[in-house]
């Protein structure tokens, strides 16, 4: 059975999330997701499980490797304050075009909790995907949404935010303090 209502899923913290968010280190956060075969009851139902756990760790966007889940899938809401926007749902996931115009902007992951660091992003990017209910999409996002999507996006192909910081000195000094180790850190050549 198809609706065509947004998923239905309650903008706050749950007591236990329904899925556990995995940390730097783990070795699931470094394999490459593989394609979502068909969009289901199965699979609105992982997106309503992904968005409560983001929304009780205060996130803004999960990628399904993070909770342990090698699919192309990711959830995104840029607009915690407001229960009026629904969040983004993407599936199978593709940029179709990035924007010249590049950005630094501060980044932080929830399987890296604490840490915060300037990313170089393009400002605009132009994704294709299939949304909750197995719909092509086509948008255009810019701002703190596209760099939130190229975030999540990373995670499909085992990439981290911290794989792409420049700053090897500061990174290895914010990761110490944190707990985590350098040694889990993929530095990415721009």
């Amino acid at each position: 059975m198809s609706t065509s209502a947004p998923l239905l899923v309650e903008k706050t913290k749950l007591e236990r999330p329904p899925l556990e968010i995995h940390r730097l280190g783990d070795r699931v956060l470094r394999q490459n997701a593989k394609r979502v075969a068909r969009v289901d009851e199965t699979i609105r139902g992982l997106a309503r499980e992904m968005l409560q756990s983001m929304y009780t760790a205060d996130g803004i966007g999960l990628a399904a490797p993070q909770v342990g889940i090698g699919k192309q899938m990711l959830v995104v809401d840029c607009a915690l304050d407001d229960p009026s926007t629904p969040p983004l749902v993407l599936i199978n996931p593709v940029i179709q075009a990035y924007s010249r115009e590049v950005a630094l902007g501060q980044e932080g992951c929830l399987s890296i909790p604490g840490v915060y660091m300037d990313v170089k992003r393009p400002q605009v990017v132009e994704v294709s995907y299939k949304d909750e209910l197995g719909r092509p999409q086509r948008r255009r996002f810019s701002g703190l949404p596209a760099r939130v999507i190229q975030h999540e996006m990373d995670h499909l192909n085992g990439v981290m935010f911290v794989d792409r910081v420049d700053d090897q000195l500061l990174l290895t000094e914010e990761l110490s303090k944190y707990g985590f180790s350098v040694k889990s850190v993929r530095h990415l050549k721009a």
